[in-house]
């Protein structure tokens, strides 16, 4: 195979994944499809083709085939609900009733058993129509079919592209209004490049969610790069389709494929039950255990005969999240009430899937395992014997009295295989016990892995001290100068402000009031806690401690963003007996604040919205105190912040640890631990080893990883991001300054919208780069010193930040790309205002809400004294920058109205070339190019027009049919009267519209006709299809 070179041209990548899907996968290779006219995701002459070669009768081929083209094009299902049922008929067969009173017969679209029996190929540059006019053709680079349906599709991109945009093309493509039917069909969608390898999804995955594939012992001798070793492991006939039969769930509304982990647990889980043979399989939290057992389910009820399959757990939110993974892959799970119910259950041959929920008695947080096998005893039956061949998981198998359980399930199932599921490492005293118990580990999967495969966040850990000596006001003043060293000068004003009145409130004579105190601070000065886009949780001691932070919160005006979740649930029979006469007792007290905040909701009710508004408003609900609820199980929602008030150790701690690693947003880059209680002895001066402490009943190796040191990660992270930003940077030409930098990240001709396309990556990488930099420096600007930053360094950083995140800025907006970026990067006015300047922010927020098209439409020449004073200096940076803009709007608003912005193009590239022969002074030039925009900004207030033209449609029309007013008027209620609801997307009503222009144009052409003498009816298809285009992209019709 020929060297890979270096940034290798997409074509190339593309001719030797078509080498390597023939010669090493065994696909026959159909060709470059770019030409080749109706290509489908159901090519069913092949399909036919196929199974003529099994045997089918032709009768029976065709209807099979006309069930799947029906079902992959039911225009009354959304995408979604196709795909679920296309999969359906490939993975359970075709069932067709021959004739009245025959019986039924399936037909296989797909021979499962015998991969080598089907029909692999391969096209290449498959041009795809979309569902309606021309505009919405697209080109996958790879389609693979399997007997004729296509069940994958690959996107290519060069090595120096990031393999995300192959991605978005995946997302862009599915939307309807480009080939989403063509999709219907598919099971895998990938995008690829030589560096970054293979990223895989299947319809609908958001782009945060497309994995990547992993594995150990692969002979990677086989191929040269990454792309290519993902495709060899992941395209090998006999696994793509043991992944699409094993390995697909959809999962309420969301397809799901498996990740790596996933696949190799459950393949090693295969060979250990195959031999009956139980054992453990630990994959880390938030690494998908729930589809895990899902598909090792499903395995065992396919494969292995008479089995039947039972889940203990032993908390109800798991219970509910199984039984609803199960009904979301439409599998029926049994969920028995009571032991004597299962015990019932087991007794009869069916259901075959059941869930059984160890009950909580009385009013223990623990489950109760010996009442729970207690009642089993009680109610077996003198003959009792389970029924079927038995597999039993246990979830949350770590838990200590897991080895009760098991030892009275062994007595009453003494047949059945066991497998136990943990999210969490086995303490070392367990171990041998767990071993034991269940046998080895089958497979694990942990933290560290998953943090490298992007699975969860790492973590950055922080103990504070809470000295109870802050008493005096001077101590409180250094404090919060501490804590508020890096902001600017503005930004420590208005916090002083408010640091003043909460001062009023919280004397700061409790360590409770201290903490709160503190954490408030993190909520004004901590980004994504200050800027609303995530929250926190603290956990407390007690019940009346997590009242009385509430309080404190309270008073503090943070009442209606915060909340307590506990099991606490008041009710009269607490405060019985309780009034002393001597103020309020801690019961009363509790009693109290949890009622006022309950209001007149019953507890169960006010935590679910909470919880609700905590994951979905984050800006709503900042803070949850908790005790020992939500911080395991399933549901509990994931937070950025974990402030801890409490001792805990291994599996609490670790749990709780893992509320904060979820992924959640570009800009959530860690989950952060403050720990109040000092859990590692931190402060003791012991050096920073994170498996010591509250960790240390695990083995050291098996919590590798799982804690960085906050502040010199911190470190590592601001040196990483300025060398990133500095590397960009390297090659933008001396003197750097703005002109220069314009040139390199926009183009060196001005208004040249392939140089400005040519430059979009650049400039993405631009503003990730500034934001990871500006984000780095925000996370340690209060404690620059303490990372062990000089005076003079100190000085340079902020000057460094200062002057990429101007660039950033100025670059943004010369290139006309501001307005898109916001959802990029929502924190970044925060910090900017926070810790970087204060005195020019409100320029460049001017820009916030209006382009600068809009603005020079406002204020024509003053809008430029609201450019980035670095472009503002110079003449030809403020040139440069309009001319972007407008040619950008000129691109975006052609469909509209074509003719017109053909003149305003021409328009624009005559006043460059003036202004860059100097044939023009800069102030008329100025004045000219403000006209120009507020021509191109509102084009039908710049000509006169009939007074029967009168709305913008017609006016459109009149510009783009040679000024004919009556034309424009017949083809106006031409579409008028024949368009109908949502005509756009629906083929069929296209049609119509097109039928009602074409016949306009034909009586039109004719009377001209009639006129002149000669006369070809339709001859101008292209003119119709582009005055349908037109018509489309008016809004009034």
């Amino acid at each position: 195979m020929s060297t890979v070179t270096v940034g290798q041209i997409e074509k190339k990548t593309q001719q030797r994944l078509v080498e390597l899907f023939q010669h090493q996968l065994g696909y026959d290779y159909l060709g470059d499809w770019a030409e080749r006219l109706n290509n489908a995701n159901i090519e069913a002459e092949q399909l036919r083709g196929w199974l003529f070669e099994q045997g089918i009768e032709a009768h029976l081929a065709s209807r099979a085939i006309f069930e799947l083209h029906k079902v992959a094009n039911d225009a009354g299902k959304g995408l979604y609900d196709r795909n679920k049922a296309v999969y359906e008929l490939l993975r359970y067969g075709v069932k067709i009733k021959p004739e009245v009173g025959e019986n039924t017969q399936t037909v296989w679209l797909i021979d499962w058993k015998n991969p080598e029996l089907n029909h692999f190929a391969i096209a290449e540059e498959v041009t795809v129509k979309g569902v309606d006019a021309k505009a919405h053709t697209k080109r996958p680079d790879i389609v693979l079919y399997v007997n004729g349906i296509a069940l994958a599709v690959l996107e290519l991109k060069r090595s120096v592209k990031a393999v995300n945009h192959g991605i978005r093309q995946n997302l862009d493509n599915q939307k309807p209004e480009f080939i989403q039917p063509f999709f219907s069909t598919m099971q895998y969608v990938m995008a690829g490049n030589d560096t970054q390898g293979l990223r895989y999804g299947t319809i609908q995955t958001g782009e945060k969610y497309y994995l990547t594939w992993k594995e150990e012992n692969a002979d990677s001798a086989a191929a040269d790069n990454l792309l290519d070793l993902h495709l060899l492991q992941l395209c090998n006939k006999a696994r793509f389709l043991e992944l699409i039969h094993d390995y697909i769930v959809f999962d309420s509304g969301v397809k799901k494929l498996c990740r790596h982990n996933q696949y190799f647990g459950i393949r090693e889980a295969q060979r250990y039950l195959r031999r009956r043979e139980g054992g453990i399989i630990w994959h880390t939290q938030g690494s998908g255990k729930s589809l895990t057992m899902v598909w090792l389910t499903k395995w065992i009820r396919e494969n292995i005969q008479d089995s039947r399959v039972l889940i203990i757990t032993d908390r109800t939110e798991l219970d509910e999240q199984i039984e609803k993974v199960f009904t979301g892959v439409n599998e029926q799970i049994v969920r028995t009430t009571s032991g004597a119910d299962l015990i019932n259950k087991l007794n009869q041959p069916s259901p075959w899937l059941l869930c059984s929920l160890i009950h909580k008695f009385g009013a223990r947080e623990d489950a109760d395992v010996e009442g729970f096998v207690e009642e089993l005893r009680k109610s077996l039956p003198p003959d009792f014997r389970a029924k079927g061949d038995l597999y039993v998981f246990v979830d949350e198998c770590h838990r200590t009295q897991s080895g009760e359980l098991h030892k009275a399930m062994k007595v009453i199932l003494p047949n059945a295989v066991f497998i136990g599921f943990t999210g969490t490492p086995l303490l070392k005293a367990d171990k041998q016990k767990s071993i034991e118990v269940f046998g080895r580990y089958i497979h694990t999967y942990k933290f560290n892995e998953a943090v490298a495969d992007g699975v969860v966040l790492d973590l950055r850990y922080e103990a504070r001290d809470i000295g109870q000596n802050i008493t005096s006001q001077k101590k409180i003043d250094q404090w919060f100068e501490a804590k508020t060293k890096g902001l600017n000068d503005l930004a420590k004003a208005q916090l002083k402000q408010r640091w003043g009145t909460l001062q009023k409130v919280l004397s700061s004579q409790s360590r409770l009031e201290k903490i709160v105190a503190d954490i408030l601070l993190d909520m004004s000065t901590k980004q994504r806690l200050a800027d609303g886009r995530g929250n926190a949780m603290l956990v407390t001691s007690s019940i009346f401690e997590a009242c009385k932070c509430y309080e404190l919160f309270s008073k503090a005006g943070m009442g209606d963003k915060c909340a307590i979740v506990t099991s606490y649930k008041p009710s009269p029979a607490d405060i019985k007996g309780e009034a002393t006469g001597e103020g309020l007792t801690e019961k009363l007290r509790q009693y109290a604040i949890y009622n006022q905040m309950l209001g007149d909701k019953d507890p169960e009710t006010f935590e679910k919205e909470v919880k609700q508004t905590f994951i979905k408003e984050p800006g709503q609900m900042r803070l949850l105190i908790v005790v020992d609820k939500l911080l395991t199980g399933f549901d509990a929602p994931s937070a950025t912040y974990l402030y801890i008030d409490k001792q805990m150790r291994d599996h609490g701690l670790f749990q709780a640890i893992c509320r904060v690693n979820r992924l959640d947003g570009e800009d959530k880059q860690y989950g952060y631990i403050i720990d109040y209680k000092d859990l590692f002895k931190q402060l003791e001066g012991a050096i920073g080893d994170y498996t010591s402490g509250a960790l240390d009943g695990y083995d050291d190796a098996d919590v590798a990883g799982l804690l960085g040191d906050r502040l010199s990660k911190a470190e590592e992270d601001l040196e990483d991001a300025r060398e990133a930003i500095k590397a960009l940077c390297e090659p933008v030409e001396q003197p750097k300054d703005t002109p220069a930098y314009l040139r390199f990240f926009c183009g060196t001709e001005s208004g040249n919208a392939e140089q400005l396309k040519a430059n979009e990556p650049k400039r993405l990488n631009l503003y990730k780069m500034t934001s990871a930099v500006i984000r780095c420096f925000g996370n340690i600007a209060n404690e620059l010193e303490e990372a062990g930053y000089s005076t003079k360094e100190i000085a340079e950083i902020q000057a460094e930040v200062d002057h990429f995140s101007k660039v950033r800025d100025e670059v943004k907006l010369a290139s006309g790309d501001y307005i898109d970026l916001k959802a990029y990067e929502p924190d970044m006015r925060f910090l900017i205002d926070t810790y970087i300047r204060a005195e020019d922010s409100e320029e460049i927020s001017a820009f916030d809400d209006m382009s600068l098209v809009e603005l020079i439409v406002e204020r024509g020449v003053g809008a430029i004294d609201a450019l980035p004073k670095g472009i503002r200096e110079s003449q030809e940076a403020v040139a440069e920058t309009i001319e972007n803009n407008v040619r950008k709007l000129i691109i975006d608003e052609s469909p509209i109205n074509p003719k017109y912005y053909e003149t305003m193009s021409s328009l624009l590239d005559a006043l460059i070339a003036k202004r860059k022969e100097d044939a023009i002074s800069y102030q008329q030039y100025l004045a000219d190019v403000v006209e120009l925009t507020k021509q191109a900004k509102n084009p039908t207030s710049a000509n006169s027009y009939p007074g029967s033209i009168n709305s913008n449609a017609r006016k459109h029309l009149y510009d783009n049919l040679g000024h004919e007013a009556s034309l424009a008027l017949a083809v106006d209620a031409a579409v008028l009267d024949s368009r109908q609801d949502d005509w756009r997307g629906n083929a069929m009503k296209i049609k119509r519209v097109r039928l009602a222009i074409k016949n306009v144009l034909d009586q039109w052409g004719k009377d001209a006709a009639e006129s002149q003498g000669s006369y070809s009816a339709g001859q101008d298809n292209e003119r119709l299809e582009a005055l349908l285009e037109l018509v489309k992209h008016q809004h009034e019709y």
